[in-house]
């Protein structure tokens, strides 16, 4: 039995090739995995002496042989292709452990492997005969069962061809991004070719199978972007329930609003979210003060929600949090150990996470059956030292500030939306209506007496008057709106009478 060791990832590579030594392997390896066996004393065969053929074009060229790939393709069933191995005096290769440089890590024309992609391919096609290892984390199971059996089983092997398919379609996915980036000329591509590129190849891996899906009866797991490290790897839970597929999605909308609120602002943040929704978002100068407001806004909605803290979570705001509804989830900076065990004892099933600041999002996909519609992701709000005034009445500094939380909040908020802010508080959040009206109507009522005076945000254009109107009908005073609408100049003439301010930003966020 002859087993072709070719490996960048050295984890446990001494110890496994001990062990096939030990059942009876012969051993090759090549290049660093042969050195790293001679200092180990582990007895081995060099390549280049089962090839006769030494090592050229820098390492490019040592495994790409017939007398290394004719082992290994060989199909032991067919009479012909042994009797070309007598021939030719080729070994038949019956495991091949081979994992690829880490592309992603440092991309470069040098990293693109070619002989290590061939080997993987060639045993995983050949897998009713061959073994393909191409992960450390394989190396105990494949040990354990050939010393009890003395073969890999046929289901063995297929699982691990599997894998090895997987291991070559993330690194191709990996070299055609750094392609689509303009990495291979050194040079960037346009905005539309980068966000838009001809072909999109995503090889995703599975991390973490969650509690369930969107609902009870639907499975769910959290995949990333292979060779990827996305904020959610970093994510502690300290204590509650395991998590499920609308955790992490309303969790992750909320972390991402508490950052820009907070970025946007330097002041203490703290966002409640519902279905990926504000039901409330406040400012403050402390985050006990900012999370009150949160609540306030609507403490109705914000039972079984997620909140999330821009800060460190200490004693006294987890005992207002305990003091208020259920959460289904709190992420924080950070926590104090006492406020982990309040929250611990108060509500044991809330999941307490605690994680670093957000990657940014680059690109959105979202899939329907075999079709995808794909877009760079909407991340660019413009300030509001760039919107346009367009009312007689000029805003003051603190309405100001009050329309740029609006306006936030409701770029992330789900369309139809209308948002109104007081004080740096989202009081009223009217979110996913049909009718801009009705969103309107919805944030007024959310709002109530806390309209009066206050600003509102509208994600697109009032294409009529009428919603417009419902806002200054309630008490707001000043309005921010991409505008762009045939009949701007009816809902400027609508504002002007109400005496309220009115900006345009010149841009839309619809979400869905």
């Amino acid at each position: 039995m002859r087993a072709l060791l070719s490996v960048w990832d050295k984890t446990g590579l001494v110890e496994f090739a001990e062990g096939l030594a030990g059942l009876g392997y012969e051993l090759v390896a090549s290049g660093g995995t042969a050195t790293v066996l001679d200092a180990a004393d582990v007895a081995h065969i060099d390549v280049k002496d089962v090839t006769d053929f030494p090592e050229m074009l820098g390492g490019r060229v040592k495994t790409l042989h017939p007398m290394i790939h004719g082992g290994i393709l060989a199909d032991r069933d067919v009479p012909e292709h042994l009797e070309a191995l007598a021939t030719h005096e080729i070994t038949p290769i019956d495991l091949v452990v081979c994992n690829l440089y880490p592309f992603t890590s440092k991309p470069s024309v040098e990293l693109i492997d070619v002989g290590g992609p061939t080997m993987v391919r060639a045993a995983a096609k050949n897998h009713a005969h061959v073994g393909v290892v191409t992960n450390p984390a394989q190396y105990e199971g494949v040990l354990a069962e050939l010393t009890a059996s003395g073969a890999l089983s046929d289901a063995t092997r297929h699982a691990l061809a599997r894998a090895a398919f997987a291991h070559t379609a993330a690194y191709d996915a990996g070299i055609v991004a750094w392609f689509d980036g303009g990495g291979a000329i050194g040079e960037a591509p346009s905005a539309l070719a980068a966000a838009l590129p001809e072909t999109i190849h995503l090889a995703l891996e599975r991390v973490e199978t969650l509690r369930y899906g969107e609902n009870p009866h639907q499975v769910g797991a959290r995949y990333r972007v292979a060779g990827g490290d996305p904020w959610w790897d970093h994510v502690v839970q300290h204590a509650g329930s395991a998590l499920s597929y609308l955790n992490l999605f309303d969790a992750d909308a909320a972390w991402r609003l508490v950052h820009e609120l907070a970025a946007d602002s330097g002041r203490a943040a703290v966002a409640i979210i519902k279905h990926a929704n504000a039901s409330g978002a406040a400012l403050g100068q402390t985050l006990v003060e900012a999370f009150s407001a949160a609540l306030a806004a609507d403490p109705q909605s914000a039972f079984g929600g997620v909140v999330a803290v821009g800060g460190e979570l200490d004693d006294e705001l987890a005992e207002v949090i305990a003091a208020g509804p259920q959460a289904d989830v709190i992420i924080a900076r950070s926590f104090s150990e006492s406020a982990v065990e309040r929250l611990r004892a108060r509500r044991k099933a809330t999941r307490l996470l605690s994680g670093p600041s957000p990657e940014p999002l680059s690109r959105s996909i979202r899939t329907f059956g075999d079709t995808a519609l794909v877009q760079n992701a909407d991340e660019l709000l413009a300030a509001p030292s760039t919107w346009r005034c367009v009312t007689q009445v000029q805003p003051t500094p603190a309405q100001l500030v009050d329309l740029g939380v609006a306006w936030r909040v409701c770029a992330r908020t789900t369309s139809n939306a209308i948002v109104i802010a007081r004080d740096g508080v989202a009081v009223g959040v009217g979110a996913g209506q049909q009718s801009r009206v009705v969103a309107a109507g919805v944030a007024t009522t959310k709002a109530g007496p806390l309209a009066v005076g206050a600003a509102a945000a509208s994600d697109a254009f009032f294409p009529f008057a009428d919603g417009l109107e419902s806002l200054t009908d309630a008490g707001v005073t000043a309005i921010v709106q991409p505008g762009g609408s045939v009949r701007d100049g009816e809902v400027i003439e609508a504002a002007n009478r109400a005496g309220i301010v009115m900006l345009m930003t010149g841009e839309r966020h619809f979400r869905h």
